[in-house]
């Protein structure tokens, strides 16, 4: 009997996939689950898994092809014996290593084999980095080498190419098609510089009190939550407040219309090989901070992983992008359509500041607040970032609810 594997639903806001890679070709013999195909679309990479078991008797579409929705794309006869089990000849199984779609492209790509990379995720997974990191660990090794000048004639020198690289070859190009999610994040980008009045406020803000609040009870709430306690909770229950103050930061614009969000869903920039992601705190005002903690560590394995669901990235009111991380000093950050602002964190540096008449070194960083001024007005978005500076400097208003 055939069985049909077809393109998922898709949500409303994809048209379409791209067919990545084909893990099997017609003749293989299926598992039920196994993994069949790879597609991409705007925001994450889709895995198509086989339904029964069986042998792919077709593949109607190749790598590359744009797929729709419900679009058929193979058919597996199931119940079928491979022709490698009936000749006995041994057919090529899996890796058992549990591989994300981005990481088992990259391995087809430059013919790997999983075993012999040491994976840092969880449980052991592989990730594109490490991936990346082994590949680069192979670079010297398989560098080709240099040009040998041979001296045949008087006058006369000859090259003679060794491998592939030659002494004319020392500006190399090449030329990739973008990702779907770089295309998607390009135009996204450049729609919100062209739809919206966008204008950045900046201020600063004495990190001393949160950090020594940090040391203080780090250890502790590990031991207890079996997270680390980082900064980006602060900024999130900070920014909660400052958003409960100042509604129009939280709204959105839909044609004619505002929209005032009644839920406080953040989104939190992610930056992964594929690109810039945003996925989703969904109602973050219920979370404590070692809630906060734990969906922010498990959104980012999910992300280098290649694991993110539509829902993952679905809706967000406002949304927080940390450069400091990658020591950024200052940016203005570009808004996340259709959302009407974006908080930028910087890197945290010592500076020498006044304080009651004395000079003290003190850690601070420069905050940035990215706003559609059609919405939101000069006024409300420089007290909304005094709102999350006085909650950081005096964390007491964020566990006192004051």
């Amino acid at each position: 009997m055939s069985i049909e594997v077809r393109v998922p639903n898709l949500p409303e806001s994809v048209s379409d996939a791209t067919v990545v890679a084909w893990h099997k070709q017609a003749g293989d013999s299926v598992s039920k689950n196994d993994s069949l195909v790879d597609l991409e679309t705007d925001k994450v990479v889709l895995e198509v898994t086989a339904p029964e078991s069986g042998i792919v008797s077709q593949i109607l579409t190749a790598d590359g092809a744009v797929v729709t929705g419900g679009e058929l794309m193979a058919l597996i006869e199931a119940g079928a014996v491979s022709a490698h089990a009936i000749t006995g000849t041994p057919e090529t199984k899996p890796s058992e290593t549990p591989l994300s779609p981005s990481v088992r492209r990259l391995i087809n790509e430059n013919t790997l084999n999983p075993a012999e990379i040491t994976g840092t995720g969880k449980s052991g997974r592989l990730t594109k980095t490490d991936v990346l990191d082994h590949l680069n660990k192979q670079a010297p090794a398989k560098a080709a080498p240099k040009p040998e000048i041979i001296e045949t004639k008087p006058a006369t020198v000859q090259t003679i190419e060794l491998g592939s690289t030659s002494a004319s070859n020392l500006r190399p190009e090449q030329r990739v098609p973008m990702t779907r999610l770089r295309a998607k994040v390009a135009e996204r980008l450049l729609q919100a510089q062209q739809n919206a009045a966008m204008l950045t406020t900046f201020n600063e803000v004495n990190m001393q009190s949160v950090i020594d609040l940090r040391n203080q009870y780090k250890t502790r709430f590990e031991q207890k939550h079996n997270v680390k306690l980082g900064f980006m909770s602060f900024f999130v229950k900070a920014s909660i407040e400052a958003l409960k103050k100042f509604p129009a930061i939280n709204a959105s614009i839909d044609g004619n219309d505002i929209i005032y969000h009644g839920y406080y869903d953040l989104g939190i920039a992610v930056s992964t090989p594929r690109g810039l992601i945003v996925p989703v705190l969904h109602d973050v005002d219920q979370l404590d901070f070692a809630g906060i903690e734990k969906s922010i560590v498990d959104y980012g394995e999910k992300a280098r992983a290649g694991a993110l669901s539509y829902d993952d990235l679905k809706g967000g009111t406002f949304t927080i992008t940390n450069g400091g991380v990658f020591g950024s000093m200052l940016s203005t950050p570009i808004l996340n359509p259709p959302q009407c602002a974006i908080l930028g964190m910087h890197a945290i540096k010592e500076r020498a500041v006044v304080e009651n008449g004395q000079i003290v070194i003190r850690p601070i960083m420069y905050l940035a607040l990215s706003y559609d001024h059609r919405l939101v007005d000069g006024r409300e978005a420089v007290q909304f970032l005094v709102t999350i500076k006085e909650c950081l400097e005096a964390p007491a208003h964020l566990l006192l609810n004051i």
